[in-house]
């Protein structure tokens, strides 16, 4: 176990210091608030069920006269995924508390939530991009992708998203500390990282958010395309040199030969689902204090700041979300 010493942490002197401490890169979770939540109450179990009704069929056989029709039954399906559980933890040393310039059990505090906050962002990004309706920028493959997102591209994936009758977003998570949601202008939801925002940009009929009007951006947003509401992060991490040639190197290549592949999902609501046990994303902090005695640390030397959580996410509509695979054109 790594352990957070005064040695380790380069002090610039050894006496005390005035620090105006730097920003740092901070962690943008967007995903989980266009998901379906159901919280799974403590001690009832470590799955969780989604369940609905099939529809009836069309009925357009005319009816006989005086004859009462076949009645039907309602049918359901369910779908179901297993909670798992994941966590961190940093050890400190009484002597970083007692001596060194910077805020360590602060730092190391913050750090956690934002630790947790990013391994649940990147949970729920793996079940999107394992959706099996997909479509490429160009060619037949993953391998041959070395093009940028289109307008007609675009199209393809909402007629997917259309012809299996999938609805518009209307609302969204609230960013509150209560389970609840709050109402969104209507449109399907892309998310994309950050390093297509130039492509999307360039697309026809692009409309950035500060021409919105009336229209609220949401967190993340760059803009509209049609009926497309563009959200990128960079926490949406690219499939790196998985695609076709970067013809002279005009699209972003990690390598510097096979193009990167970046995956933009489009969702229609209730398209997935997350799932915690009990809470608001039911992440739990945990703080040992360094001067906490036991028999195991009986001068109270070592303290602890760690999380755990319970949690999973799901497809519970794979015809309600289409991933495109496309290429980011490389602007340096």
């Amino acid at each position: 176990m790594a352990t957070t010493t005064y040695p380790s942490l380069s002090q610039r002197t050894n006496t005390w210091a005035a620090v105006d401490m730097l920003s740092h890169a901070e962690p943008f979770s967007i995903l989980q608030e266009y998901g379906q939540h159901k919280p799974i109450p403590k001690n009832k179990a470590d799955n969780a069920k989604f369940r609905r009704v099939i529809p009836f069929a069309k009925a357009t056989t005319p009816l006989t006269e005086g004859v009462t029709p076949t009645a039907q039954a309602l049918t359901y399906e369910d779908v179901s995924v297993t909670l798992a559980q994941y966590g961190g933890l940093a050890e400190i040393t009484d002597h970083v508390q007692d001596m060194a310039e910077d805020p360590v059990l602060k730092d190391a505090t913050e750090q956690c939530g934002e630790q947790a906050a990013l391994t649940t962002e990147a949970i729920v990004w793996g079940v999107l991009q394992a959706g099996t309706n997909v479509l490429y920028a160009n060619g037949t493959a993953r391998n041959q992708v070395n093009d940028v997102i289109s307008l007609a591209k675009q199209r393809g994936a909402t007629r997917i998203l259309k012809g299996q009758k999938g609805k518009k977003i209307t609302s969204k998570l609230s960013s509150s500390v209560k389970y609840g949601t709050e109402p969104v202008d209507m449109a399907f939801i892309a998310f994309a990282h950050t390093d297509m925002e130039s492509d999307i940009r360039d697309m026809t009929g692009f409309v950035p958010t500060e021409k919105y009007g009336s229209m609220k951006a949401l967190k993340g947003e760059i803009g509209k395309v049609e009926d497309v509401r563009y959200i990128l992060s960079p926490e949406l991490d690219p499939i790196i040199d998985a695609g076709g040639l970067s013809a002279t190197n005009t699209t972003v290549s990690t390598g510097g030969t096979n193009s990167d592949v970046y995956p933009v999902v489009y969702v229609a609501k209730e398209a997935f689902g997350c799932v915690a046990l009990k809470g608001k994303d039911a992440i739990t902090p945990k703080i040992t204090p360094v001067d906490q005695t036991d028999s195991n640390d009986p001068l109270g030397q070592v303290g602890y700041v760690g999380w755990k959580t319970y949690f999973a996410a799901l497809i519970l509509n794979d015809a309600w979300m289409v991933r495109m695979e496309c290429a980011a054109k490389d602007i340096v």
